[in-house]
């Protein structure tokens, strides 16, 4: 029975599929809610609308410019990599999983490349709006990627008794994220679980070739 999808089809489609979910989302946030504007789902997931110049998370650790420029770099060996597995017949789950990395990977750099030139800025009284290429609220490389998951699926304050943190505010799950991190999360994760031992022992994660195989 002949397969639906090759393994490049199906990589294809997982990829576009991402980027497709993940800047319709993102568009619909930062034109539809002031900055830090949430909207609540259930007591733990809201839509709370923010920005970040880091890594994914939100995290801020190096410089905008370095962090977009290395950014560009890893995707273009992703895509080098993912095109070697690919050809090399490497199993369907495998592909799914650098598939799912590569996609989120290129989300978040669309943001950090275009949003600063189509986009004028977010504020907590002015939702953004598209302006023409050019007249944006940053220059190309230092657009700022849009978050918007968040589950404090546990806020709460620390027993009073507890040394240190004693009654401090206490958030469990508090980073903010977007579609294209949780894409490569999710990618990340699986490798983990399922893939681990050809990540430590380096051993290729081939399949073997079947006849009624087309690709």
């Amino acid at each position: 029975m002949k397969k639906l999808l090759t393994r490049g089809q199906l990589s294809v489609l997982i990829i576009c599929a991402v980027l497709i979910i993940d800047q319709i989302i993102k568009i619909w946030v930062k034109t539809s809610m002031f900055l830090h504007e949430s909207i609540r789902i259930t007591d733990w997931f809201f839509i709370y609308f923010t920005e970040n110049n880091g890594m994914a998370f939100g995290m801020e650790i190096i410089g905008k410019l370095f962090l977009t420029s290395f950014r560009i770099v890893a995707v273009a060996l992703i895509v080098w990599y993912l095109v070697k597995i690919i050809r090399q017949k490497y199993k369907t789950g495998y592909i799914v999983c650098i598939s799912l990395i590569l996609a989120g990977a290129i989300g978040n750099i669309i943001d950090c490349v275009f949003y600063g030139l189509i986009f004028s800025e977010s504020t907590h009284s002015a939702i953004s709006t598209f302006v023409p290429m050019g007249e944006g609220y940053s220059e190309c490389l230092y657009g700022k990627v849009v978050d918007m998951f968040y589950f404090p699926i546990i806020d709460t304050n620390w027993p009073g008794w507890m040394p240190f943190v004693g009654g401090e505010h206490f958030i469990f799950f508090s980073p903010i994220f977007n579609f294209a991190d949780a894409a490569i999360s999710c990618g990340i994760i699986a490798l983990i679980l399922f893939y681990s031992k050809y990540l430590s022992n380096n051993v290729e994660p081939q399949i073997k070739e079947d006849k009624i195989d087309n690709e």
